[in-house]
């Protein structure tokens, strides 16, 4: 899957645009509609928590960082028991997987209040009010889709696609 960025002037284009794009059998779980807090987008396809924000990337960041501190926490305690205690790989395993699991917790609490660094390039274009689509299509179809857009829609400004979409978009 590929994601397409477009930019829009308003919501009468996106309304035209994803009409389009419905006929043309994309799923409305895969076009997401960002805008200006102060824009009505009424009944457009809105972009979910983990789409506006760096939520993903922080999950996995934090497992990542909270899985190995775990084993690490594990293996020194194994290499080094306390006093009168024997640890063995259950305790390693055991560390891991709360620690992961802690690391994970902690780090989309802080990734959900850190704006989408993917979009930080059209900020700017939101905060004046233009909308941004993103459309996620399989990439056979990223040139189709984007040929419809040019041809029907001018008034769009096609700002490229990212190589991949994460797997949980």
């Amino acid at each position: 899957m590929r994601r397409i960025y477009f930019l829009l002037p308003n919501v009468q284009s996106a309304k035209g645009i994803v009409d389009e794009l419905l006929l043309k059998r994309i799923e409305w779980r895969h076009i997401h509609v960002l805008a200006h807090p102060g824009v009505r987008l009424e009944d457009l396809p809105q972009a979910t928590l983990a789409q506006r924000s760096d939520l993903l990337p922080a999950l996995a960041r934090g497992t990542a960082a909270g899985g190995v501190t775990g084993m690490l926490a594990g293996l020194v305690a194994m290499a080094f028991p306390p006093a009168g205690l024997t640890i063995a790989g259950g305790v390693v395993v055991l560390l891991t997987l709360a620690s992961a699991g802690f690391g994970a917790w902690t780090a989309t609490m802080i990734g959900v209040d850190v704006p989408n660094t993917r979009l930080k390039r059209f900020e700017d274009a939101i905060e004046k009010g233009e909308l941004l689509m993103m459309v996620d299509v399989g990439k056979d179809r990223v040139e189709e889709i984007e040929q419809l857009i040019k041809s029907h829609h001018p008034e769009a400004d096609i700002e490229g696609t990212d190589p991949t979409i994460p797997a949980f978009p």
